[in-house]
């Protein structure tokens, strides 16, 4: 049985295009909507299960029917990575299970008022777990706040999904480094930056943990505008591309 990871969102909390912004990137992702980004997340397929991976797509009651996936699979609770399970806990049916870090915050009042979904849950970090014979382990990432990124595993394919993180936690590094996926699909928010930002990876910082992990297939994730129009006028290094909204990561 392959796994497959679907980019269903590539871009940031701000979008592709970016409300107000007439830059190069903005305008064409107007003219052309392959080119708009909307909250960074996915979906796993595997053993004919169905994972969510984040909720930070405002229509997901359209786009996915009851009882048409099976989990969803959080990396942490910001807005944009959960604002899809406020109107979809209010609707009628079986539980649905979610899957994410130990934060006792969440957003808002989702704890308080869960409806359908059930938070309890809980993974820990590089503590594997089982979804429909998918093994799954949590990694710590770098972000403003409790942040896992996942290895999604089967006995032939390996995929590291590191969203919203600044470099990578030396920890993580080393289990990466001895756990190598054959894909990786990381954060990259920025053009090559003198300063490293803050709570998102710019390109310099992804090619510097590359050298490390020597990942064959880089793909990147929560880009920003400036970055798409970085981009426009300069190329990837080999082994690097930009993900797309709808891009399928298929590993027999």
């Amino acid at each position: 049985m392959s796994l497959t990871l679907t980019l269903s969102g590539t871009g940031g909390a701000q979008g592709v295009p970016a409300w107000g912004c007439d830059c190069a990137a903005c305008a064409r992702a107007r003219r052309v909507p392959q080119y708009r980004r909307r909250a960074c997340s996915g979906v796993v397929r595997f053993n004919d299960a169905i994972t969510l991976l984040d909720a930070g797509i405002h229509d997901l009651c359209d786009r996915w029917p009851a009882g048409s996936f099976h989990q969803f699979l959080l990396t942490h609770y910001h807005m944009d990575h959960v604002q899809g399970l406020f109107p979809l806990r209010w609707g009628v049916g079986k539980t649905v299970p979610v899957y994410g870090p130990p934060d006792e915050q969440g957003c808002d009042d989702l704890f308080k008022h869960p409806g359908l979904l059930d938070f309890s849950h809980t993974v820990a970090p590089f503590v594997v777990f089982d979804l429909q014979g998918l093994q799954v382990t949590p990694v710590p990432l770098e972000h403003s706040r409790l942040t896992f990124g996942y290895l999604l595993e089967t006995p032939h394919s390996r995929i590291a999904w590191l969203s919203d993180t600044a470099g990578l936690p030396e920890k993580t590094l080393t289990f990466l480094s001895n756990n190598r996926p054959q894909v990786m699909v990381i954060d990259c928010s920025h053009a090559p930056c003198e300063t490293p930002p803050r709570n998102h990876s710019d390109l310099t910082t992804v090619l510097a943990l590359n050298e490390r992990l020597r990942c064959p297939r880089i793909i990147l994730t929560h880009i920003s505008h400036q970055f798409d129009e970085w981009m426009m006028t300069h190329r990837l290094p080999p082994g690097i591309e930009p993900g797309y909204d709808g891009m399928m990561i298929n590993l027999a």
